[in-house]
Order: structure tokens, then C-alpha cells, then sequence
């Protein structure tokens, strides 16, 4: 796959990179500067050097050339001509970041991205693998239809059920990770599109890192989301994949030995290589 790299301004700072935020982008045109401006002054007050990774995913409206008209040496911004998903645009952003931290933010920004900070506290403060967004946080402020509340409380009923994770929301676009569960999980998913929150959760759950939090989240809910029936049609699909791949196939596991065997040949052939 053709990746135009549309930025490739690096983080001025001879520190470390503490936090990358990832922002998947799909027809944002019309707000995603505004959006990306309010995003960048939140970063500003937190007092870490961060970068903000955008990845446009197969857009043909302005999202790319507006996002270029933010000027910040922290942001660069990456498009490819193929819609994929917005799970392949996480994966492929979080492969292009550096931090030792990874925040995942929707560029609607329906999610005030206020709330990171709160993330990072959360973090620090109790030691876990992940903080994840949840609307039913008691402290969360939401304001989305009845309806939307109603399919996404029988949703989360769902996956409680198939997968036992300790959690009230796997969907809300605004989550935290340290980066070794992200490098561990990512390589062993398999979807690109809606259930991708779902799948890593239940990847990393299964890998042994399974302190995963949640946090109050602000939603802004805009109605323009680009969730439709049958896209909710195919999340629930893509869920029963997910069990099928866990618990019938024992898919996971079995990618997990073969990346490691893999990686193991490699460094044997490296250390011939080098002997020879």
C-alpha cells in the first residue's frame, strides 16, 4: 500500500517522547482544523512532550489539506488512498509514534480531549496497563440518544458475557495504553474496522494485562457519526469473530507462538550472519 506522508515534522525536543496521540480521520474536513487547534492547546497544559500522529484514512475531501494548515512542529500527518478502517488507521498511526504513552482521539473530537489529562493521572496514580473512556462512568457527562444508550448497553451486556472483560465500555474513542500493550496486542488482530477497541482489549486481557481502568469521559455526541445499520450489523459480526477466533480456533495463541518463533529465527539468523 502508497503511504503519502503529508507531514513529517518531528518533535522539537531533546526529550523523549511521553505521549503520542493517535487521531484517526475519515471525512473531517469541514472541522478538522479547528478540532486539531483545540486538541494541540489541551496537549500544551499538560506539561509532557507529546506528538499528534494524524493518519487520514483513504479521505478524497479536504481532511488532509486542512490539517496541514495547522501549524504545530508536534503534529505530522500521513494519508493513504484506501479507506480501510478506522482500526488499521490506530494500528498505522500507532507505528509511526514514539511515546512511551499512546492516546487514541477521535478528530471529531466528540470526546473533549480535556479528559486526557485525567487519562494520564489515572495512569500514573494506580500503576495499570490502560485507561478507557466509559459513558457509563458515573462521573462521565453524555448527551446521546435514547436509542444509541440503549443499543450500546445491550452491546456492552454482550461482550461481558462472551469475553468476561471487567469493563462497561469497550467503544468510546478516547483511550490511554502503555506502549508495550500496544506493541504485544496489535500484531496479533486481525479487524480494521468498528470492533477493532474490542478486539484489542480482549487480545490484551489475553496476553496478561488486564489492569485496564476506566475513566469519566465529556461527549459531545454531533450526529454525523458515520456508524450506520449496517455497520452496527457488521460490529456484531466481527464480535462473534472474535469469540469464534478466541475460544474455537484459539487463533490468538497460536499467531502469538508463531510471531515468537518467527522473531527467534530471525535472531538466530542474524547471529550466524554476523559470526559468519
Amino acid at each position: 500500500m502508497r503511504v503519502h506522508v503529508a507531514s513529517e515534522t518531528q518533535v522539537s525536543s531533546t526529550r523523549a517522547v511521553e505521549l503520542s496521540v493517535v487521531v484517526p480521520a475519515y471525512r473531517e474536513g469541514k472541522r478538522i482544523y479547528a478540532n486539531l487547534t483545540r486538541l494541540l492547546k489541551e496537549l500544551e497544559l499538560l506539561g509532557v512532550t507529546y506528538e499528534v500522529v494524524v493518519v487520514s484514512d483513504g479521505n478524497t475531501d479536504a481532511t488532509v489539506r486542512e490539517a496541514l494548515r495547522v501549524e504545530s512542529p508536534a503534529l505530522r500527518v500521513f494519508h493513504y488512498p484506501m479507506n480501510i478502517g478506522k482500526g488499521f488507521a490506530l494500528s498505522f498511526g500507532v507505528d509511526q509514534s514514539a511515546g512511551a504513552l499512546v492516546t487514541f482521539i477521535d478528530a471529531d473530537m466528540e470526546l473533549d480531549p480535556a479528559n486526557i489529562r485525567g487519562f494520564i493521572e489515572l495512569m500514573e496514580e494506580s500503576d495499570c496497563d490502560a485507561v478507557i473512556g466509559s459513558k457509563r462512568h458515573p462521573l462521565s457527562k453524555v448527551a446521546y440518544p435514547r436509542l444509541r444508550r440503549f443499543q450500546s448497553a445491550i452491546y456492552q451486556l454482550v461482550v461481558r458475557l462472551l469475553f468476561n472483560l471487567n469493563v462497561r465500555d469497550t467503544q468510546t474513542g478516547l483511550k490511554l495504553f502503555r506502549r508495550q500493550v500496544l506493541h504485544e496486542a496489535l500484531p496479533l488482530l486481525a479487524i480494521k474496522k468498528f470492533a477493532f477497541d474490542l478486539e484489542l482489549l480482549v487480545v490484551a486481557h489475553q496476553l496478561g494485562y488486564r489492569k485496564i481502568l476506566e475513566a469519566p469521559i465529556s461527549l459531545d455526541y454531533q450526529f454525523e457519526s458515520t456508524v450506520n445499520l449496517g455497520s452496527a450489523w457488521r460490529v456484531l459480526w466481527d464480535t462473534a469473530a472474535i469469540f469464534y477466533r478466541l475460544r474455537i480456533l484459539r487463533y490468538y495463541e497460536r499467531r502469538r507462538l508463531q510471531l515468537s518463533a518467527a522473531h527467534a529465527e530471525a535472531e538466530r539468523s542474524s547471529g550466524a550472519t554476523s559470526e559468519g
